[in-house]
């Protein structure tokens, strides 16, 4: 069961919009620096989107994330897992049973650092009505059981498609008039210190309506993650590179 009020904890890494899969495998080295305790946050909290396509239901998707999967299994087992599900990354409850899951209904989800109330969220919680439409389906339990025997009798062929459109994509475009979307998207919703979200990959900070928002980097791009430090500064996040070896 979610927290309804999530504690954070200074040393805490921040990790949105890996993208991990076969074509990109950033991701799995920083996860196994972490395993091997050469890095020790104090918690892991995935923002979404961190696999390119991780269904819970869709068999096929977990056996090509197996060893991913069992990396952050077993970090689950000794530190404090979170994870905001995302629009590519969905029903993840069984395939992570010791990690803290929030699914798209539950975000934003409230969190706490000392006196600072904020609130996190992957970044796709309040789309149009026809993607509230769209994400409700496809994480519909029936519906996923269907796709599971399509995805068998095709041989895979819907999932291997959808690979090949998510290989053209570019997840690192600049998006023109971003602050005065989300401006206009997030006026007078929320009180609170600090609004962090993922999903749109801009790795920017400004202050809007009475908090600070801050739009997390895609380590897919540049593999920047971000460690959780308490501050009276206009930020509550130090932002990191990875390098493997370092």
């Amino acid at each position: 069961m979610s927290p309804k009020t999530l504690e954070l904890k200074e040393g805490a890494f921040l990790v949105s919009d890996a993208h991990y899969s076969h074509r990109r495998e950033e991701l799995l080295d920083f996860i196994k620096a972490i395993h091997s305790k050469t890095l020790m946050p104090t918690q892991l909290i995935l923002m979404g989107d961190i696999f390119d396509a991780l269904f819970g239901g869709i068999k096929y998707t977990y056996v090509e994330n197996q060893e991913m999967l069992q990396l952050l299994n077993d970090i689950s087992q000794e530190i404090e897992l979170i994870y905001l599900e995302g629009n590519h990354d969905f029903n993840l409850t069984k395939l992570l049973p010791n990690a803290v899951v929030f699914p798209i209904q539950s975000q934003p989800v409230k969190a706490k650092l000392k006196d600072k109330i904020l609130y996190l969220a992957h970044g796709d919680f309040d789309g149009e009505a026809f993607y509230k439409a769209y994400t409700a389906f496809i994480r519909n339990p029936f519906i996923l059981f269907i796709l599971k025997y399509i995805d068998i009798v095709s041989n895979h062929a819907i999932l291997k498609n959808v690979e090949k459109h998510l290989a053209k994509k570019n997840d690192c475009n600049e998006f023109t008039g971003f602050r005065e979307f989300i401006e206009k998207r997030l006026r007078s919703r929320f009180s609170c210190d600090y609004f962090i979200e993922g999903h749109f990959h801009q790795n920017v900070t400004f202050e809007t309506d009475g908090f600070y928002y801050i739009n997390l980097a895609a380590f897919a791009c540049n593999q920047r993650y971000f460690i959780i430090e308490y501050s009276n500064s206009n930020t509550v996040l130090k932002e990191q590179k990875f390098s493997k070896g370092k």
